[in-house]
């Protein structure tokens, strides 16, 4: 069943709308985690978020493909593991927290609720950018 143009670019503004709302609700997410328990400790992660697209814009440009590839050479694996170490920091500084009694435990679930409802939306974005325009609907 094929549909028409003007079909397809509501589709996608609808996909565009949810993935917006989803960055949202996780940088809600992010804020109540601070501000509902007073304790802005946990912002800390936010640097981590700040940091983690850096890699990829300076080694790898636009190209996603080469980030998901098994080979590369030394600059892809140097953006791997900064981009891996940037997400076991955004896990780690908030349990780091928690354990030194910095944070309490609904401080440490909306942080770590937050960075799923993140990586959701980044994978949803790669999934989106990987698809093409005229191969389907989904």
């Amino acid at each position: 069943m094929a549909l028409s143009r003007s079909m397809r670019t509501c589709l996608h503004s609808g996909r565009l709308a949810l993935l917006a709302i989803l960055v949202s609700s996780g940088i809600v997410l992010q804020i109540l985690a601070c501000a509902l328990y007073n304790n802005w400790w946990p912002m800390l992660t936010v640097l981590m978020y700040l940091i983690l697209p850096m890699p990829l814009i300076f080694f790898l440009g636009s190209d996603t493909s080469s980030i998901m590839s098994k080979e590369g050479d030394s600059w892809v694996n140097f953006t791997k593991f900064l981009t891996g170490a940037s997400i076991v920091g955004s896990i780690a500084i908030p349990s780091i927290l928690k354990h030194a009694g910095v944070i309490g435990w609904g401080a440490l679930t909306m942080e770590l609720s937050s960075f799923v409802v993140f990586g959701v939306a980044i994978l949803w974005f790669l999934q989106m950018n990987s698809e093409d325009e005229y191969s389907g609907v989904f």
